[in-house]
């Protein structure tokens, strides 16, 4: 391609029905959409091609590794710059213009990559606190700046110079306490697994106590409470989350014992 300013964006999913229209609504001053179909059994793929025909789908088993998933995505971008977007996010008109401004500066062409700051919704509640309430992640790099590492909670490890944008992203998950509950079930699998074949083992102070502290720091010291009713939920799920993590390692290594 002549013109480095042009970006490619990747979506990778897996029976996204719900939300994959507003993504892709999102994307459309992008130069290319990439999406990386993990075989739904849904709508989401023929919701991607009545959108845009020209939208390039692959099909692959993300197989447990978030990262393999992305490092695919990454061999088949045609563009020096790569936007990784999650079905259930937004990109909003002002960060997308700050994007495209900040790529056609030519005082930032040394930059490799850029943070986004994200916000999450819960119950129609826009969260400011708590573990979701600060958060970025580098979602726009150079196509070959670096790789994706980490089965599950992927980091992309983008080596020089980066800056973080003042624009967030906006994430709409968990429209009702059953997804979530699905969700969580389906990560804390796929992470238990991952912490296993690593040699990690938890005993019974890390599976009491570590989710107990977790909520605390969400809930009181990062505030958790302002963000009302949702901001509860939140930090009781999330400790959850990594009460089974531990319990499901636990298991996975008594059975292995077991044998």
């Amino acid at each position: 391609m002549k013109d480095n300013n042009l970006i490619s964006a990747v979506i990778l999913t897996k029976n996204d029905e719900r939300t994959i229209k507003r993504c892709l609504e999102s994307l459309s001053w992008c130069h290319e959409i990439i999406v990386v179909d993990d075989y739904s059994s849904d709508n989401t793929l023929s919701l991607v091609r009545d959108f845009n025909k020209d939208i390039r789908i692959y099909k692959r088993h993300i197989g447990g590794d978030f990262s393999s998933q992305r490092n695919y995505a990454l061999e088949k971008i045609n563009t020096k710059w790569v936007l990784f977007v999650d079905s259930d996010e937004e990109i909003p008109d002002e960060l997308a213009k700050e994007i495209t401004q900040n790529l056609k500066n030519p005082i930032n062409s040394g930059i490799q990559g850029y943070y986004i700051m994200r916000k999450d919704t819960f119950a129609g509640k826009l969260l400011e606190h708590g573990e979701t309430g600060n958060i970025s992640f580098i979602r726009l790099a150079k196509k070959d700046a670096g790789k994706w590492y980490g089965k599950v909670h992927e980091v992309w490890n983008i080596p020089g110079k980066k800056i973080t944008l003042k624009h967030n992203i906006y994430h709409f998950p968990h429209p009702s306490i059953s997804l979530f509950l699905d969700e969580i079930n389906r990560y804390t699998d796929i992470e238990a697994y991952a912490r296993f074949k690593e040699g990690r083992r938890d005993g019974f102070k890390e599976i009491l106590f570590f989710p107990l502290g977790k909520f605390l720091w969400n809930y009181l010291i990062k505030l958790g409470f302002l963000d009302g009713v949702p901001g509860l939920l939140v930090a009781v799920m999330m400790s959850f989350h990594s009460f089974l993590v531990r319990a499901k390692l636990f298991r996975l290594v008594q059975n292995k014992n077991e044998r």
